[in-house]
Parts: C-alpha cells; sequence; structure tokens
C-alpha cells in the first residue's frame, strides 16, 4: 500500500493565531513541534494496520518547510519545499491508494473557523460547477480525479463538516472545536494524537478504502474570486482566463480537474505578486 499524508498547520491541536503560523511568529516553532507529533501519530496509526505500507508526508503549510525532518517518524519519506507538482498534494499519482489530510482547515469565509482561508489571503472563494470549495474541496477533488480516495481528515470541527459534506461518512477527527477565525476549544496535544493514531489505523483498512471519491468529470467550470485588482489584471493574461462577472472574478473552462487545480495554484502564486 502507498498513502500519502498532507499535513497542514492551521488545523493542529493548540494553534489557533496567525502569530503561530508564520516563521516570523513568536510562537511557530512550538507549532512546528506540534505539526510533526501529529504527522507522527499519524504515520504511526497506518504502519499500526499496514506495516508494509509506503508512507509519503506532504508538507503542506505556507512555504512547505515546517516539518522538522529530524523528528518525523523514519519510517516515512518527507517532500519538502515549493514550486512542486501538486503543491500540497505532492508524491500523489495513480499508484497512491489512500490519502489523509492531516491539520487541515476550513475554507475562505466560513466562520466560525479557525484560520480559516482558501490557499493565500490572495484567494476569496474558488467555485467549481458552482460549488464554493477550500483547500480540502480541491485536495479531495484532485485525489478523486486520480481515483484515489481521501479516507481521513483532522483539524477543527467545521473543517471535519466541510469534507463530510463533500465525501458522506469519510472519517474525521476534530481536534478542536472552532469559536473564531482565532479562537478555539482544543484537545490537549496528546489526546488529539491518540485520537489521529487510531483513526488512521482505521481509515487505511479495506473497509476505509471503500469510501467514496469525490470527483468533477471535464471539463471543469470554474470561478476564482481575487482579493487584489491587480491579480486579476495578471490572471487574464494567462490564455483562456478571463473576467468573470464583477471586479474580482476570473473564469475559465478546464479540459479535466487536473488542469483546473493546476490553474488555481497559478492563480495562487500571481497573488504574490506586488504591483508596481
Amino acid at each position: 500500500m502507498k498513502v500519502l499524508i498532507s499535513v497542514d498547520m492551521e488545523g493542529v491541536s493548540g494553534v489557533v493565531h496567525p502569530s503561530e503560523t508564520n516563521p516570523s511568529g513568536y510562537d511557530y516553532e512550538r507549532s512546528r513541534q506540534l505539526m510533526t507529533a501529529e504527522a507522527n501519530a499519524a504515520i504511526a496509526g497506518v504502519l499500526d494496520a499496514e506495516p508494509a505500507a509506503t508512507v509519503l508526508v506532504a508538507d503542506a503549510h505556507g512555504p512547505f518547510r515546517n516539518l522538522l525532518p529530524e523528528a518525523l517518524d523514519r519510517r516515512a519519506r518527507l517532500v519538502r519545499g515549493k514550486p512542486r507538482p501538486l503543491g500540497m498534494l505532492a508524491g500523489l499519482d495513480g499508484s497512491t491508494e489512500a490519502v489523509l489530510l492531516v491539520g487541515y482547515h476550513g475554507r475562505a469565509g466560513a466562520g466560525p473557523a479557525v484560520l480559516a482561508h482558501t490557499m493565500s489571503d490572495a484567494v476569496l472563494d474558488v467555485r467549481v460547477a458552482g460549488r464554493s470549495l477550500g483547500e480540502i474541496g480541491l485536495n479531495a477533488a484532485m485525489a478523486g480525479h486520480l481515483g484515489v480516495p481521501v479516507v481521513l481528515l483532522s483539524g477543527d470541527d467545521t473543517a471535519c463538516d466541510e469534507l463530510s459534506e463533500l465525501v458522506p461518512g469519510v472519517r474525521t477527527v476534530a481536534v478542536k472545536q472552532a469559536i473564531g477565525q482565532s479562537a478555539a476549544v482544543t484537545l490537549h496535544p496528546e489526546e488529539a494524537r491518540e485520537r489521529l493514531r487510531d483513526a488512521s489505523a482505521r481509515a487505511v483498512t479495506r473497509d476505509g478504502l471503500r469510501g467514496q471519491r469525490l470527483a468533477f468529470p471535464g471539463p471543469v467550470e470554474v470561478e476564482v474570486d481575487l482579493a487584489s485588482p491587480t491579480t486579476v489584471d495578471l490572471a487574464t493574461l494567462v490564455p483562456g482566463v478571463a473576467r468573470g462577472a464583477g471586479g474580482r472574478t476570473v473564469a475559465f473552462t478546464a479540459a479535466d480537474f487536473a488542469e483546473a487545480y493546476r490553474l488555481v495554484l497559478l492563480l495562487v502564486q500571481l497573488g504574490t505578486i506586488k504591483p508596481g
């Protein structure tokens, strides 16, 4: 069995504030440790159930250089750094049998949801076939496009609900209850890890792998609301991308979801370019 564990930071137990997720923040180093420990819990759970599994861990937060390599379970391989193909899902391919999303958060505009956003502050919303998707939905659909099920998600309760609405019956672990954008009632980190390890083991059983896959058959209609008018101007330079309804929206039609996913990643990068 080949398993991909994609690990974000905002949905980790105990993490609630931007200063805890930003490398320049006062408590970022502690968050790196908590993030790495939850990754290890998921790795351990997978290997409890499938000792011969190949486990690939994708560092999926911000610069993609947050997990502590020396502290990560040595039985797994780590994908870190950017830019890279498939972004948060780097390492995913048709031979992957299961994806676990650890430490994930709600989409931009969701509330109450801890540290909710979609890819970056440059993006206000992404709609695929008229359906609003955040990182959870985009990544689940990208995996589904390759025939791979997302079998588990951990994060706050709103993140768990977000995936459950898209993939009914999926296994989730709520490690905190959202109160607002920067507030939550959290489990003790050790309790969160115990629950995550147990759920990860159950998720990769044969019953767990029979779960539903999120899929959008092509062609795929996509609208993206962008925070900056400058990003809108840049986006329209990309072949096939046009202004949509409203001054902040761009729209395009992709041949399939993989193409749509790559274009959304490109728009996120365009959002980092400052005018002038």
